[in-house]
């Protein structure tokens, strides 16, 4: 089950495309955090989504936000991707434990080996205050995290 609104985010300690640590407890009373949960790199879904992001940068930024995307995909993997696409945010990597951060989230698919799409809108205090859980194939609505962040 997916961690709930109210609850206190799990903290975590993953390596960016960069190769660089980050931890959700360095934006605890600095930024609110949108933490976005997306099966895999370089599939059609999960690049329009990252895209639209990327495209939209601002409406985060402008909410003192720091967007940060995790799939289950390889460092060096993310690394090509965001080059690719021109992701100019953190793509994290929950490789190695495989899952282990996406199953502490409760949107990891066992059987399909990788994250559902799971979206979650935490404050600076580190509180779980939005969430959305969709399955594989269907695409989130950029549009009801920016109305989660107008609320905080």
């Amino acid at each position: 089950m997916a961690i709930q609104v109210g609850e206190k985010a799990p903290d975590f300690e993953l390596k960016d495309n960069h190769g660089k640590t980050v931890r959700l407890s360095d934006f605890r009373g600095h930024k609110n955090v949108v933490l976005l949960f997306y099966p895999f790199a370089f599939t059609g879904v999960c690049t329009g989504e990252l895209c639209e992001l990327r495209d939209n940068l601002p409406k985060f930024a402008d909410r003192d936000t720091q967007l940060l995307a995790v799939s289950n995909d390889s460092v060096p993997t993310l690394r090509v991707f965001a080059e690719q696409e021109g992701l100019e945010y953190p793509l994290l990597s929950d490789f190695w434990p495989h899952g282990e951060v996406s199953r502490a989230y409760g949107v990891f698919a066992e059987d399909k080996g990788c994250a559902l799409r799971g979206t979650f809108v935490i404050d600076k205090e580190g509180v779980v205050r939005w969430t959305v859980v969709n399955g594989l194939p269907d695409a989130r609505d950029l549009n009801e995290y920016v109305k989660a962040l107008d609320i905080l």
